[in-house]
């Protein structure tokens, strides 16, 4: 049994309870002294929480990693879906912007950032890739919230990932910035995550999303927790239990099982 650091809280009383689970978590041990902290949150569309990460939850987390490691860099990136617009009109419309000016944090648009190509020949369905190079200089903390997808199972921490991925190399054939993951959706999403997945993870599961990533019922009732790991792996084969699903059916976790972190851990209830 491999003893994986999986730490989950209530998610109400957001700013006491987020302070000791990011402490259990251990997360600013987790950061290289001097290195940037990039938080990458799913703002997939311009729609409102719970289908994208709450601005609340991204304050509460900048303010905490301010007083604890005041020195650190801190930008907050994505790349949102939709090719109707840039990922500056949901920050705008879901309050980052706002909060950003306030706190003098940069905003990243993902999509439109210089790009690396890397080449995997052991990745079969991605044996090139290309990702914004900052990818490369930053600690990477993914907050994403607890979604079913139609297609790809479950849609957490590594499927987050996506949103680093730019449109000018995946939209492929489709309307949508990403629509070349649609095809081979489990393999897609675990090669993306061979190139770079995240370095620590907080996943929103206050509510949930039942039935799919964009609209339906949300989780009755809602979920109310947050989840913290530095193992990818760990927290979406969790998650994927939080929405009732197994994670040995959802190809990307079983297929990255054992290669970019474990499943099958208990989570540790932080009070």
């Amino acid at each position: 049994m491999h003893h994986i650091k999986l730490h989950t809280t209530s998610s109400t009383d957001l700013e006491n309870n987020l302070r000791n689970l990011l402490d259990a978590a251990e997360l600013c041990q987790c950061i290289p002294p001097g290195q940037a902290v990039l938080i990458k949150p799913n703002l997939v569309e311009a729609l409102m929480p719970p289908i994208t990460t709450p601005v609340r939850l991204i304050r509460s987390l900048v303010e905490y990693l301010h007083e604890k490691i005041p020195e650190t860099p801190i930008l907050i990136g994505e790349g949102t879906g939709s090719l109707k617009y840039d990922t500056f009109y949901p920050f705008q419309m879901l309050g980052y912007s706002d909060f950003a000016a306030e706190k003098n944090i940069p905003l990243l648009d993902l999509n439109k950032e210089a790009l690396r190509k890397q080449e995997n020949p052991a990745c079969k369905r991605w044996p090139v890739m290309h990702l914004p190079s900052i990818l490369d200089e930053v600690f990477l903390l993914s907050v994403p919230v607890l979604k079913v997808h139609t297609l790809a199972g479950v849609t957490l921490t590594m499927k987050n990932m996506m949103g680093c991925a730019p449109p000018s190399h995946f939209r492929g054939n489709g309307v949508w910035g990403k629509s070349a993951f649609h095809e081979r959706m489990q393999e897609s999403i675990l090669d993306l995550n061979r190139y770079r997945t995240p370095d620590f993870t907080l996943l929103d599961a206050s509510v949930g999303m039942a039935e799919s990533h964009l609209r339906g019922a949300h989780c009755t009732p809602p979920v109310q927790q947050l989840i913290a790991s530095a193992d990818p792996v760990a927290i979406d084969a969790y998650g994927a239990s939080l929405l009732g699903r197994d994670w040995k059916d959802i190809g990307h976790i079983s297929m990255a099982d054992g290669i970019l972190g474990w499943a099958g851990t208990e989570a540790q209830l932080v009070s």
